[in-house]
């Protein structure tokens, strides 16, 4: 039920660098002209300033070419302007640079090792993504040894920002005791907090621990709740889930989920 898909930053890096006002007021400009959809205007404003050593306008160039905004999709020219932007310590540069190697992007040799090697560099300097990204190498082997206690740490650091995925990881790790003892109790609290956030696979998540009551109290009304509500979300099982929960449940008990499912989409699913 995990995700386990590399999340490629997409969030837009503000470093404006020592050439001060002139570069701050061209950036803005780009900043704003992207926004808004007007990727030649962007590249237009963005171009020289990467070109003068700017690491929010490389990351910026980099992400452009890696997505065909504004011009024809090209990895290898992304990879030019991430490698630039992440040997300057952009961490989000550093962070989608190990993302292209992961992943065997049009043009670019797959190459584990040097995807740890950037998803380490980002990590360390606090970027949640990034550090996601490397707790997936180590639990998975790829480019380093399995070690699902290193896969913890740097879940922990990423889910203890707020990023769901990593909270989904982290509640994956103790519902299945890989790397830390089993403790369904926090495999619970783990996926509460990435479910809250809309993360589809915790909500589902969340509803099979209601279903076997591991962490909660057995309930197949809370079971079916956070199933129903993981299907549209983009949970392939979720609608199957709540086909087979249904099958234990009294219609009385089905309408009653369905009117809390109701009521914990209109609270974006926090306290349900």
């Amino acid at each position: 039920m995990r995700n386990l898909t590399v999340t490629i930053c997409l969030t837009l890096t503000l470093l404006l660098g020592s050439a001060g006002i002139s570069w701050s007021a061209d950036f803005q400009k780009g900043e704003t002209a992207y926004q808004s959809g007007d990727y030649t205007t962007a590249l237009r404003e963005w171009t020289p300033l990467a070109e003068q050593g700017n690491a929010g306008a490389q990351f910026n160039l980099g992400l452009m070419y890696a997505n065909g905004q504004g011009v024809p999709q090209d990895d290898k020219t992304a990879m030019k302007w991430y490698s630039l932007a992440a040997e300057q310590g952009d961490a989000s540069a550093q962070n989608n640079l190990g993302v292209m190697y992961e992943k065997k992007r049009q043009g670019v040799p797959q190459d584990y090792k040097t995807a740890v090697k950037w998803y380490r560099i980002a990590a360390d300097q606090g970027h949640d993504i990034a550090q996601f990204n490397l707790g997936l190498m180590y639990e998975d082997g790829r480019g380093v040894l399995q070690d699902y206690k290193t896969a913890v740490k740097w879940y922990r650091l990423a889910a203890e920002q707020g990023y769901a995925r990593a909270q989904h990881s982290l509640g994956f790790m103790y519902d299945k005791g890989n790397g830390v003892p089993q403790n369904y109790k926090t495999a619970v609290k783990w996926y509460t907090l990435a479910a809250e956030q809309g993360h589809a696979d915790a909500q589902s998540s969340l509803g099979m621990m209601y279903a076997f009551g591991m962490g909660v109290l057995k309930d197949f009304v809370y079971a079916h709740v956070w199933v129903n509500i993981a299907a549209p979300n983009g949970n392939g099982l979720g609608a199957m889930l709540r086909d087979d929960f249904e099958k234990k449940m009294t219609p009385a008990d089905i309408f009653a989920a369905q009117k809390l499912a109701r009521e914990c989409v209109r609270k974006k699913y926090k306290g349900c």
